[in-house]
């Protein structure tokens, strides 16, 4: 490690290897999302609940997608395209840190060796993310139907099962050394990457940031989350309303507010967000709540939370105040619903650029 002496026209130089990305990202399972705006007969016709996210069968997500093109809503100037990018919480949220904010970002996990692996790594590169810590593996990449309704709101399908992942006895020291954040989410079926990466990432003096998933992880696996809110080693806890709902369901005040304060007891920055109302957020003993962007147009609630994340990860890496950390947040997850997907367009950039002067925040160095 260090540097590297290269020889041109005969004379010796030296090339300093890259800096190690400030903030990592951890998706065990690289993730192609096909996304849609659909009409709700096809969101009638699958199991589960509206507005969550439920593992699928390759058979079933099959079938979905065979089914879209017939539910697919048209707008003024005709039937919306489906859309297919990276996906993945994680994998949003560092992406919008690269391309929209110019972290210094990398990514942690697996992709398979056929055409949606490919096309993960390559726009995650192109979206100016390190990827020399994704292993490409033999086998196929995971995938997830994400179906948008007429107002905005999304239910997933993701298809996890046979799909390539990285494994916790994988994981090396150089994968965390030299940065700053560790981005996980929450997941039953990743407990044992997460922990291994959790307990890499404290060893090496990276502070750890978690998103809840999704409501039906936190209430089907609530008691293996308790332990590791409750274990001190995450420092920054994402939660929407319903997961912070889910959170204390069956205690007497079951409600944001008091999810906010229980995550505020083990982890040294709690935020919940609450949609519409904007969020919430506790750090020491200084709260505050902070109001949704009014301009934003829902097209695609898809990635909101996982944007909010970007905005709110860059502001504590610029050193700004909770607030101001928040106010960015609301900003970038205002970008990601004005158009389709968990990706943010160069044009929301712009918007989002906007917003952020308007309300006296600093740019980011960066131009698109």
């Amino acid at each position: 490690m260090g540097a590297e002496t290269l020889f041109k026209n005969g004379e010796a130089g030296v090339q300093l290897e890259p800096k190690a990305p400030v903030i990592l990202g951890l998706q065990p399972a690289a993730l192609i999302d096909h996304v849609a705006r659909v009409d709700g007969s096809l969101l009638d016709q699958i199991p589960g609940e509206r507005g969550g996210s439920i593992p699928v069968a390759i058979e079933e997500l099959e079938h979905i997608l065979r089914e879209l093109k017939r539910h697919i809503l048209a707008s003024a100037d005709g039937p919306s395209p489906i859309k297919t990018m990276a996906g993945g919480s994680v994998a949003n949220t560092i992406r919008g840190l690269s391309s929209g904010f110019g972290v210094n970002c990398g990514m942690i996990g697996a992709y398979g060796d056929d055409e949606q692996g490919q096309l993960f790594a390559s726009n995650m590169n192109i979206s100016g993310v390190n990827t020399s810590r994704l292993r490409k593996k033999k086998g196929t990449t995971a995938q997830c139907v994400c179906l948008v309704g007429s107002f905005g709101n999304r239910t997933m399908r993701p298809c996890l099962s046979n799909a390539v992942k990285v494994q916790g006895d994988e994981l090396t020291k150089g994968d965390f050394s030299g940065s700053k954040w560790l981005v996980i989410r929450y997941g039953a079926f990743n407990l044992e990457v997460n922990q291994a990466a959790i307990r890499m990432a404290k060893q090496h003096g990276v502070s750890v940031s978690l998103d809840l998933a999704s409501f039906e992880m936190v209430r089907n696996f609530r008691e293996p989350l308790q332990q590791l809110l409750e274990s001190g080693d995450i420092d920054l806890c994402f939660a929407n309303e319903d997961e912070a709902t889910e959170l204390l369901r069956g205690e007497q005040n079951a409600h944001p507010e008091a999810a906010l304060e229980y995550l505020s007891k083990y982890c040294r920055w709690a935020v919940v967000t609450l949609g519409s109302n904007g969020c919430i957020a506790k750090h020491g003993q200084e709260i505050v709540r902070v109001p949704a962007i009014g301009e934003a147009k829902a097209i695609d609630a898809t990635g909101a939370g996982d944007l909010f994340a970007s905005g709110f990860l860059y502001g504590l890496v610029k050193g700004l105040s909770l607030e101001e950390c928040c106010k960015v947040g609301s900003c970038s997850g205002g970008s990601v619903i004005r158009s389709l997907g968990g990706e943010v367009t160069p044009e929301n950039w712009q918007w989002m650029y906007k917003q952020m002067q308007t309300k006296g925040l600093s740019l980011p160095d960066i131009r698109n």
